[in-house]
């Protein structure tokens, strides 16, 4: 899922290549998830992009925004697939230009959501062509009607947190502290609250938490002073540098976790990193982290160690299909269902509860049973008792005399007991 340093790297395409343009033309096809479950249309949002100057593009954790010269203002989500294609610009990340080097490009591009030319004049060289592409719609784009310096002091940016890159001098140590301290959850959901913080997701809570050396599961009003310090200092050193290296993982130092995170389920994958330590992957109110205990170990409450979890369930276990606890594992790892993915996606992309776990239990396939019979059922019940002398009648014979039968008044409750009696 794109988080901070994806965004960063949306925005800065953009201010490079669309900011101080007219746009002229906008196609945005009506899009009940992408445009209606934020209150607007595709229509409305054509009428609201046509003719107007592009006067600044800004972000704030995992949204971002044009400053329009006239309100409203479109007010951007990538969801988990969502991203910025500008034509004849690579967008993309050096493993994107990768897998697409040999691929030609088409416009607009496949899965996109809207397109828009823009220009600062007539001449075609100043033409640029922007789309929002999202294959798997959890995307959202709306309108915020204000004035372009306020768009922050409205929803959705309002109710979230501050971004630890643009909001240094809210983003403090004393402000970290004073937050864990009035929570009792494990750190890595508090990371992962937008409402705490804005823009970290999950591969950067586990770099954040593998660069402070604390454990996911720690709670967070146990965590000792000098561990907040560490905290709030690997945040700030892991969402900056990844900012600004515009989240290309080519680019980051060779000593982070994210690396060598990326071997779960994977045939002759790492499960160690280069100095030999041990990477394994647990579950953390449902969603799945990255783990190195040697370094980062429990020391709150119920601590666990992964001899016992390994003791517990043995080697190579997975992760507990609950959600509601953690397990370690080595290797292969369990395979997610579709239904499992779709529910962490509608889960990544709440508006107002982004990142906060919704896992749906699995549920596991039941065994094939041999088919028995009724009469088999019986015979294998009167086994075990002995069977009543007065009766040689057979279970058929019995539920055909069970069955309803028109009575006489007087006889009929007389009747109906003994049948009762005789069918049980």
């Amino acid at each position: 899922m794109p988080e901070i340093a994806e965004v960063a790297r949306v925005v800065h395409f953009l201010r490079i290549h669309l900011a101080g343009k007219t746009i002229a033309k906008v196609v945005a096809p009506d899009d009940a998830s992408i445009f209606g479950k934020v209150g607007t249309s595709g229509p409305a949002f054509e009428k609201a992009l046509a003719g107007k100057k592009v006067l600044e593009v800004a972000s704030q954790g995992k949204y971002f925004w044009m400053v329009l010269s006239q309100p409203p203002h479109p007010v951007m989500h990538l969801g988990m697939t969502g991203w910025v294609q500008i034509r004849g610009i690579q967008t993309g990340y050096t493993r994107y230009i990768e897998r697409t080097k040999n691929e030609p490009e088409h416009w607009p591009p496949k899965y996109w959501k809207f397109h828009l030319e823009a220009a600062t004049g007539a001449s075609a060289p100043d033409k640029v062509e922007v789309a929002f592409t999202d294959f798997r719609r959890f995307g959202r784009v709306r309108l915020v009607d204000c004035p372009g310096p306020h768009i922050r002091l409205h929803p959705p940016l309002v109710d979230n947190g501050p971004d630890p890159v643009v909001d240094k001098h809210v983003f403090t140590e004393a402000f970290l502290r004073e937050k864990m301290r009035r929570r009792h959850v494990p750190v890595k959901a508090l990371l992962l609250d937008q409402a705490t913080l804005s823009g970290v997701g999950n591969w950067v809570a586990d770099e954040v938490l593998y660069q402070a050396r604390v454990h996911p599961e720690e709670y967070c009003d146990e965590v000792s002073d000098a561990d907040v310090g560490g905290l709030y200092r690997a945040i700030r050193y892991v969402c900056e540098t990844a900012v600004e290296k515009l989240g290309d993982s080519d680019e980051f130092p060779e000593d982070w976790l994210f690396k060598h995170r990326w071997g779960k389920g994977k045939k002759d994958a790492p499960t160690k990193l280069p100095s030999g330590e041990e990477i394994v992957h647990i579950t953390v109110g449902g969603r799945t982290s990255c783990v190195v205990p040697s370094v980062q170990k429990r020391k709150g409450r119920g601590k666990t160690t992964i001899d016992e979890i390994k003791g517990e369930e043995g080697e190579g276990s997975a992760e507990a299909e609950d959600g509601t606890e953690s397990r370690f594992f080595q290797g292969k790892g369990k395979r997610k269902g579709k239904k499992q993915v779709k529910s962490e996606a509608e889960t990544e992309t709440d508006v107002d509860a982004e990142e906060r776990p919704s896992k749906k239990a699995k549920t596991a396939k039941p065994k094939r049973a041999m088919k028995v019979t009724e009469e088999e059922e019986e015979v294998g019940k009167e086994e075990e008792k002995p069977a009543p002398k007065t009766s040689s009648k057979s279970i058929k014979q019995v539920k055909e005399e069970a069955k309803p039968i028109k009575l006489e008044p007087e006889l009929g409750r007389r009747r109906s007991s003994r049948l009762s009696r005789v069918a049980a």
